[in-house]
């Protein structure tokens, strides 16, 4: 997995590498800045009329930009550096960076005041590329006044590459503070920063690179993250390896309980998607004789559960399951049956009932499923997914799968915090029972004896490429609920299982 790291763990591990190890504060600012200028190059084909505008803020971030333009220039690349501050805020190894900039010929000008942006606007908006070194990470305020006009001017030019972190985003949120930057490419420090990995931050840094500054791996393996981005390898690992001697009985009878009358394709999506995804055997209860593909059997319930229960090795219920009083019934047996579950749609409602159960959960809320568990709006779900995704986990003590852009995964059996950020999926999972779909297929993986952590961010993930693999196909709005299930076996079938 990748490390995802807040703005206090980078600090710290700055601090770690400078004080135990030995590697100076200015030497970091060297390799950072020389790393951006490096990127920098890549990003487009030069030539001797293009300029770079490198426009650098008051902090370590402007430091790091000055390190950048004083490279560029020594590859013959006309580079320019704008402050947006004037000359005495900027201090220690920024300010050494800055002098050792001017004593090699760069040329420094004044952006510090609204009436000194106007006389450089058109020069950093017309640039080849602007390079956004203007805020690094830990921002906490809002931008608005002279800097907000700062941020328009950069987002006007045709390329933009982020210094570490687009300017105006917060760091472990990933929320907009005003007005941010909307870079094509963000160069980032060490290790990926919640807003990069995360929504909605990832929205806005483009194409990201993690370049080496000299922090040791030793270093950030012993300070600890917040988080990580899951990666193919790290699925691999998790997913059920395949033997010569499998069978239906083998790879897990799965229950469906949903698809009631009027919402009949939400478990047959499920049921199918269990199938797709593994399970040896899939059972679709539901009330009045429900249909469903001829793979799956179905049984009709009324009253108690009963044995409907018996001999199986994993229970989905909520997709099509309605809210009356009986399904809410049905809801508190599966959560007493012991049996591992996963509980999405209608079944999410009393989340002191979930805690309380007597076998492992998984939950599949969305933000607003989210928010009413939590008492709160969906709003607030969204202007900090990992706060949310770690509320719920702590208060139901299941596995908690935030659906959305960048769905969070945590677990709250572990009570550790860490979040675990799927990058697959887009646009395309937009769409009508693509969560039914995530739900069997969690369900199935829970049936092949995956912990539910794993069954649950493999299958995350595995929808996730699913609905990418259809993108290429159908492109991002041509995709439906129904492509999903065979398009999750394709995806299964990419990801190399270990010998």
């Amino acid at each position: 997995m990748k490390p995802v790291v807040t703005a206090a763990e980078m600090r710290a591990l700055d601090r770690a590498t400078i004080d135990d190890v030995g590697i100076p504060a200015f030497t970091l600012m060297e390799t950072a800045g020389r790393g951006v200028a490096e990127v920098a190059m890549q990003t487009i084909s030069w030539s001797r009329t293009d300029r770079v505008a490198v426009v650098c803020g008051p902090g370590n971030n402007g430091g790091d930009g000055f390190v950048a333009a004083r490279v560029l220039l020594g590859h013959d690349i006309d580079a320019c550096a704008y402050l947006t501050v004037p000359r005495d805020k900027i201090k220690g190894d920024a300010s050494a960076h800055l002098a050792i900039l001017e004593r090699a010929g760069g040329i420094v000008r004044m952006a510090d005041t609204p009436e000194r942006l106007d006389t450089v606007r058109d020069e950093i908006e017309h640039a080849a590329l602007v390079i956004d070194a203007v805020f690094g990470i830990g921002l906490e305020r809002t931008i608005e006044g002279h800097f907000a006009e700062v941020i328009a001017t950069i987002n006007r030019a045709r390329e933009r590459l982020a210094l570490d972190i687009p300017s105006g985003l917060h760091t472990d949120t990933g929320r907009t503070l005003g007005v941010a930057v909307d870079a094509q490419r963000t160069v980032t420090m060490a290790a990926l920063k919640p807003a990069l990995a995360g929504a909605p931050g990832f929205a806005r840094a483009g194409q990201i690179d993690v370049i080496d500054i000299g922090v040791p791996p030793g270093v950030l393996a012993t300070q600890g993250v917040c988080a990580g981005l899951v990666e193919d390898r790290d699925v691999a690992s998790w997913l059920p390896k395949i033997a010569a001697m499998d069978h239906k009985g083998t790879r897990g009878h799965v229950l469906v309980i949903g698809g009631m009358p009027g919402m009949r394709g939400a478990g047959r999506l499920a049921s199918i998607a269990a199938l797709r995804a593994g399970a040896g055997l899939v059972t679709l209860a539901s009330a009045d004789d429900p249909t469903a593909d001829d793979s799956v059997m179905t049984r009709s319930i009324s009253g108690d559960l009963g044995s409907v229960l018996e001999r199986k090795a994993a229970i989905l219920i909520g997709p099509g399951l309605g809210t009356s009083a009986e399904a809410q019934r049905w809801v508190d047996q599966v959560l007493a049956c012991g049996v591992p579950a996963v509980l999405d749609a209608d079944a999410l409602r009393d989340p002191a009932a979930i805690a309380k159960a007597a076998g492992p959960i998984v939950i599949t809320p969305h933000p607003g499923e989210a928010a009413r568990l939590l008492g709160t709006t969906a709003d607030a779900i969204e202007a900090d997914r990992f706060a949310a995704a770690r509320a719920l986990a702590a208060k139901t003590r299941a596995v908690v799968v935030l659906k959305g852009a960048r769905t969070i995964v945590c677990d709250g059996t572990l009570r550790d915090d860490f979040c675990s950020i799927n990058p697959t999926g887009g646009p395309s999972l937009g769409t009508g029972g693509s969560g039914d779909v995530l739900a069997g297929a969690i369900a199935a993986l829970l049936a092949q004896q995956l912990s539910p952590h794993d069954a649950a961010r493999a299958a995350v993930f595995v929808h996730g490429r699913a609905g990418d693999n259809l993108a290429n196909i159908h492109g991002e709005r041509g995709v439906v609920s129904s492509d999903l299930p065979l398009a999750i076996a394709g995806a299964l079938r990419e990801i190399p299982r270990p010998a």
